[in-house]
């Protein structure tokens, strides 16, 4: 049933509340525990019941950490590691050119250093080498090594692996694995087929932690002291979000204190990066996701793959300066060359149709270092998976994104098992893939037929849940802080969404191309700000513009805005719906 009575709102999309029984609940937490009605709405929809609402409110790492050894393969991984730590052996970490695993590698390197030892750090060229181990790396490195970690990375690499014998391989991954592992020392992997799954939300920076903890149990066990873990969870809570991980059981601690880490301003890199960004507040989760993550990407997206790692891990304040400059100019680049990508897909995907079980588009010379980002925009546009693919010559390199309830990864798998690609894994949300250009029609008829099968030719206008119903006088700064205590908020664990029902539009104002500032009234002398970013690239900024004295039902996120020191309640405005006369 509508909420609101919304079933087409002005940007297409059914508007769901709580319903009644969520509503019945959040009252009688409400009045159990003295919360705010607001957040008992939000705590209510999570499931929530009052004697859970305390340790909710405050997750503490240590009640939520799983046992290391709940992952197949950690003893022999960890004493492995620490054998080569305490024998000064060298070690080489082989990470892949993304946040989760820059973050790994930088974990590994940080608590390395703490021990007085070091680790040769190699990221693959994502044009001239692509994902994961190859060959040829693995050879000379297994020449100059005597330890090779994988981290990100691995889990169906069997070949590059074997090619590194007889050294050593540790591979510390999450991404989805086949029938048989790789021949290496050990594969600590959450999504191995022989796991059960109940970890599979880790992201690899968060396995790699795992391991660390491992190892310094085993270290206080000897008698020694192992390095700071604790300092290390911004990195761990950077990867986690940058890499779309559930923030649900420990990934929502390992997010919460890594956050608290992140705002002491320890790490050079991360200061640099949120000095560059003109950032002047300390770092939420959104930051992570959106300010962060795009920069420290950008570096294995079109420029040096390893920059990323390297800032990260750095202790130094002027290589931090000097990398995160670097980055951001790489982010700037990315962004033009992203736009030329997307409009081009967009247009190609349009004239095959939006309402197929999969959005997909490919052409000549696309950067593989954007279709990532381009098919996240395709999906968010459509609600359906979608693949973008960039050829060159015979091949082409690709990057899909999924939708709630659709498993990419494993039919992307289940394609190169076919032999319609010629390489291709991920997880459920994400997966990379390698195409020929001669297969790449019938590979992508058979992605749309697979996911046809799990219901994404069903799918319509994402719906958009809310939390319940504010008046603009509610949502005050220390009501914003209440709400964000349930917090943080990303994959798994959407953001609390509230509408306001029947609002004047007081004022608007265009900002730059397609956003749209206002402020809006309840009639009762309450007000609120609200933006509304991307609003003229739907009829939303125009109907709101153009309003005409009309009243509306507003909806969106609520969020403290930082402007010269002061702090003040804005709405996130994502939506609205012209209220009935």
């Amino acid at each position: 049933m509508s909420y609101l009575g919304v079933t087409t709102s002005l940007t297409g999309r059914c508007w769901l509340g709580p319903g009644s029984e969520i509503e019945r609940q959040s009252e009688a937490l409400a009045q159990e525990t003295a919360l705010p009605l607001p957040l008992a709405l939000v705590l209510a929809r999570r499931g929530i019941a009052a004697p859970e609402a305390e340790s909710f409110l405050a997750p503490q790492l240590r009640t939520l950490l799983p046992d290391p050894h709940r992952l197949r393969d950690m003893e022999p991984a960890t004493a492995r590691f620490l054998r080569a730590v305490h024998a000064r052996e060298r070690i080489a970490i082989f990470a892949d050119y993304d946040v989760d695993g820059g973050a790994s590698a930088a974990l590994l390197i940080c608590w390395l250093r703490d021990m007085g030892s070091d680790a040769t750090l190699y990221v693959p060229d994502r044009i001239d080498e692509g994902y994961g181990p190859n060959v040829p790396a693995m050879e000379a490195l297994a020449r100059a090594h005597d330890l090779i970690v994988c981290v990100d990375c691995g889990t169906l690499s069997h070949e590059p692996i074997a090619a590194a014998a007889p050294t050593d391989v540790i591979v510390l991954d999450h991404h989805l694995g086949g029938e048989t592992l790789p021949p290496a020392l050990a594969v600590v992997n959450p999504n191995r087929q022989d796991e059960d799954g109940e970890l599979g939300h880790l992201c690899a920076a968060g396995v790699v932690f795992l391991m660390l903890v491992e190892a310094n149990r085993q270290l206080k066990a000897g008698g020694a002291q192992g390095p700071d873990l604790m300092a290390l969870l911004d990195l761990v809570a950077l990867a986690t979000v940058a890499d779309v991980a559930p923030l649900t059981g420990v990934n929502r601690a390992f997010v919460r204190q890594g956050l608290a880490v992140m705002a002491r301003r320890a790490r050079p890199g991360l200061v640099a990066l949120a000095d560059i960004a003109r950032l002047d507040e300390p770092p939420a989760a959104y930051h992570l996701g959106f300010v962060f993550g795009p920069r420290i990407n950008a570096g294995g997206r079109i420029g040096a793959a390893d920059l990323g790692a390297r800032l990260l891990a750095t202790a130094n304040e002027a290589e931090a300066a000097a990398l995160a400059e670097r980055l951001d100019g790489l982010n700037k680049d990315r962004r033009e060359i992203e736009a030329a990508v997307r409009a081009a897909a967009m247009e190609q995907a349009e004239a095959r149709g939006l309402d197929a079980p999969l959005v997909w588009a490919a052409g000549d010379g696309w950067h593989p270092g954007v279709v990532g980002i381009v098919a996240s925009r395709l999906k968010e546009a459509t609600n359906r998976p979608a693949i973008v693919i960039g050829l060159d010559g015979d091949e082409g390199k690709g990057s899909g994104r999924s939708v709630s309830g659709i498993d990419l990864g494993a039919q992307i798998q289940k394609l190169a098992a076919e032999g319609l690609l010629l390489k291709g894994g991920g997880h459920r949300m994400a997966a990379g893939l390698t195409v020929a250009r001669d297969k790449l029609e019938p590979a992508m008829d058979r992605l749309a037929e697979l996911l046809a099968k799990q219901g994404a030719d069903r799918l319509g206008a994402a719906d958009l849940r809310l939390d319940g119903t504010l008046m603009p006088g509610a949502a005050d700064v220390e009501m914003i802080a209440r709400i964000e205590s349930a917090g943080p908020f990303g994959s798994g664990a959407p953001a609390p969404r509230f509408a306001f029902p029947d609002c004047r539009i007081l004022s608007t104002r265009r900002v730059g191309d397609s956003h749209l500032k206002l402020r809006f009234g309840d009639g009762l002398g309450a007000t609120l700000d609200a933006i509304a970013f991307s609003a003229f690239d739907t009829p939303l900024g125009a109907a709101l513009l153009e309003h005409g004295g009309a009243r509306f039902h507003l909806a969106g996120r609520l969020e403290v805005n930082v402007w010269n020191g002061r702090r003040t309640p804005q709405l996130r405005l994502e939506d609205a719906a012209r209220a009935e006369s």
